[in-house]
């Protein structure tokens, strides 16, 4: 019997890559088109003629990086940009810094010149393979076409395993035009000696673990932004409950549990919650799943959590130890681990004598009265964090991008997420990362509401991006607090360097917000009075289409807490007084929502404004020395 011929395909490098990506998943490709990757862009004609792949032009390279970063962000997928040679590549390193320190899965493909003008300084022709070395998990040079399969294949492997995080592909202009006999390579196919992220946590570290938790008094669970990367969020629930641990998140862990909790502490560090910060430094357990002790959480890391034992749980050993000692380090996927500790502890039958740790849950329960969140409301301007509270009161299921500086702070602390609906800049702060990370949102779940959150500074790094949401009817919302300033700069320069304001006033040069976006077609509305804004809000998300909101806000306001560099985490800056006198036991109803609070309470639990009629007093216990 004569045996059946295998029909070869013979297909150009370019054709190979957009087939390898669509192999992957890969519906939507952000990107500019150049000189250099004119044939990718030639095949992706050919596919979005079929319907199989989208690809939005960015107006900035930088905007495609920080696209596919909130698309990846918000889904959990693989974000893909796409940029030419030379300064097109450059535009995107950005971005892939911003993807590196915050763990994101991104493919980032570039062209560059042909092989044969490599190192010969050609015309938009530079080294992004080591320019980006430091700042991707890890690059290639396409130097074969028929590698391009393979290449694919790994470059998703390497970044959506392990730690997850930046890839670059850089292909020659004639590499993409070549032809060869293409060998598909199929997602999930690929072996890489020497690469096996260790994902099962050792039994040995989890019963020690264990052991901890079980003499714990003061406990603590300490949960950055690997703990929703592993989508951890329902075993972190889980254990808080059983273990009756209260938990505070970083910047980049806001979403993994549920801030409207009884357990929830809200976000800890420079400008975390003060009873997260009394917390951190008073507990006697320290549990740590996907965080790293950056500085911004801890300013010094020889004194932060200083009488605690710590845990330690991260898939990247290289964390593990790094900046705080650990008494108990334990590599692996933070889930994986969860649901092995979990199931050892009902094995071993060893719950927490809640009496044990009662007083610990009381103790904070004070702090939580004594210094919630602040919600200043000024008789003649609009509080930014009024506006951030407002927002979240009309669309608490959205999800908000944010950019960089006092706003993001407002937000983070005003925001209550639920996982993967908090997207923000945190190890680089990346200024302009919030209307571009909003595109990649809207694409990737454009039934869902995406609210933009940014400052008049931050948002002109990247306002260009109006013009990819009008060709693209990209129907995000963006909320900009307008102060006139650079505002954390601002802040700083009033607070460490007498108030020697360089370089920060944007009062002169700044356009009007309504005007350009309405000259891209998009919806616009200017709030400068209080009794506006709820309307404002209202519209913004009635409207069906993209929508710019300019909040003009208080010019001077500083965001609180705040603990200044070189501080312990208790002792924090900006803490109202606590009040030890006499306070009746009865309820206030909140003037703004209606939210009844014991009177314990400065400002009001739901949307932190201050609550000012207090009735007659009772005797207190002391807590005005928890400030250090």
């Amino acid at each position: 019997m004569q045996s059946e011929t295998v029909r070869v395909r013979r297909v150009s490098g370019a054709f190979a890559l957009i087939d390898s990506l669509k192999r992957h998943g890969v519906k939507h490709i952000f990107g500019y088109p150049g000189g250099a990757n004119l044939p990718i862009y030639d095949e992706i004609y050919q596919a979005e003629a079929t319907g199989e792949l989208q690809h939005i032009l960015v107006r900035h390279e930088q905007g495609a990086a920080h696209a596919a970063d909130g698309y990846a962000r918000a889904t959990g997928k693989v974000g893909v940009c796409l940029a030419t040679s030379g300064p097109g590549a450059t535009n995107l390193v950005t971005g892939l810094a911003t993807a590196i320190l915050d763990s994101v899965p991104m493919v980032a493909i570039t062209g560059q010149v042909p092989r044969g003008a490599i190192g010969t300084d050609g015309f938009q022709e530079i080294d992004i393979f080591g320019i980006t070395l430091p700042i991707v998990k890890h690059s290639y040079l396409v130097n074969d076409a028929r590698d391009i399969p393979r290449i694919v294949a790994e470059a998703f492997h390497i970044a959506s395993t392990g730690r997850p995080g930046p890839v670059l592909i850089d292909i020659p202009k004639d590499v993409g035009i070549e032809l060869f006999d293409y060998v598909p390579v199929e997602p999930g196919t690929i072996k890489l000696p020497g690469y096996r992220p260790t994902v099962k946590g050792n039994s040995n570290q989890i019963n020690k673990a264990l052991d901890l938790i079980g003499a714990a008094k003061k406990p603590l669970l300490y949960v950055g932004g690997g703990a929703i990367a592993a989508g951890a969020h329902g075993e972190l629930l889980e254990l808080a409950e059983h273990f009756q641990i209260p938990v505070t998140t970083t910047l980049m862990g806001k979403g993994a549990f549920d801030e409207s909790h009884p357990l929830a502490l809200g976000m800890l560090g420079m400008h975390g919650t003060a009873y997260a910060n009394f917390a951190v430094s008073e507990c006697d357990l320290l549990i740590a799943l996907g965080a790293r002790f950056d500085d911004r959480v801890a300013s010094l890391p020889k004194q932060f959590a200083v009488d605690a034992k710590v845990i330690h749980i991260d898939i990247d050993p290289a964390e593990v130890g790094k900046n705080r000692n650990t008494d108990v380090p334990i590599v692996g996927d933070v889930r994986q681990v969860l649901i092995d500790l979990l199931r050892r502890s009902q094995e071993l039958g060893n719950g927490i004598d809640l009496n044990q740790t009662q007083p610990w849950r009381d103790r904070i329960q004070q702090w939580q009265n004594e210094y919630p969140l602040d919600q200043p409301h000024p008789q003649e301007n609009l509080s930014p964090q009024e506006v951030i509270v407002e927002v979240a009161r009309q669309s608490p299921q959205a999800y908000y991008t944010t950019d960089v500086g006092q706003h993001q702070m407002w937000a983070a602390q005003f925001l209550k997420n639920k996982p993967r609906h908090w997207i923000s800049s945190g190890g680089l702060g990346t200024m302009g990362f919030g209307l571009p990370a909003a595109v990649g949102v809207k694409v990737a779940l454009p039934s869902e509401p995406v609210i933009c959150i940014s400052g008049d500074g931050s948002f002109q790094m990247n306002m260009q991006e109006l013009g990819t949401i009008a060709q693209y009817s990209i129907g995000v919302k963006i909320v900009i607090l307008n102060n006139g300033w650079l505002g954390m700069v601002r802040q700083w320069q009033h607070l460490f360097y007498d108030d020697r304001y360089e370089a920060t006033n944007l009062e002169v040069g700044t356009p009007e917000f309504v005007n350009l976006a309405q000259v891209y077609g998009i919806k616009a509305i200017k709030v400068t009075q209080r009794h506006a804004l709820p309307d404002a809000i209202a519209q913004m998300l009635a409207h069906d289409g993209p929508v710019l909101v300019d909040v003009r806000v208080t010019r001077n306001e500083d965001c609180y807490p705040m603990v200044a560099p070189g501080h312990t985490n208790s002792d924090m800056m900006g803490l109202p007084s606590p009040n030890p006198g006499q306070i009746s036991p009865s309820m206030v109803t909140c003037s703004n929502c209606g939210t009844e609070n014991p009177v314990t309470h400065k400002c009001c639990c739901e949307c932190g404004t201050k609550l000012l009629d207090m009735p007659s007093t009772v005797n207190l216990p002391d807590v005005t020395t928890l400030a250090g």
